[in-house]
């Protein structure tokens, strides 16, 4: 009877985090945030005026989990050179908690 109940547990466990999965993989980060539209992003990661020699314009665009975690392996961000996605996961690396996309990139750090 154990057997039997623990079962019915892993079926009901599995979706759930199957769900939570697919929505992490969904979550957006937007490069950069929305109350920092029209900065450039350095090559470090920070947020600079517009206009910074060296640093990159905005992607105007959020990326999604799935992107980000891709690019984290070493694919590159759609539509991006080499120094942009560079500087652009440098940005990623860089948000902290109540910066809009933070919650995606911690939530995409957490093992599985």
């Amino acid at each position: 009877m154990g057997g039997a109940v623990a079962a019915s547990a892993i079926v009901s466990i599995r979706p759930a985090l199957a769900n939570t999965a697919a929505s992490v993989l969904n979550c957006t980060i937007p490069v950069p945030d929305g109350g920092r539209a029209g900065n450039y992003i350095a090559p470090n990661g920070q947020v600079v005026p517009a206009g910074t020699p060296g640093a990159f314009p905005g992607t105007g665009r959020s990326f999604t989990g799935e992107q980000v975690k891709q690019a984290l392996r070493g694919r590159p961000l759609p539509g991006t050179s080499y120094d942009q996605n560079q500087a652009y996961l440098n940005y990623i690396r860089r948000l902290q908690q109540g910066t809009s996309g933070f919650t995606c990139y911690a939530s995409l750090q957490m093992p599985r």
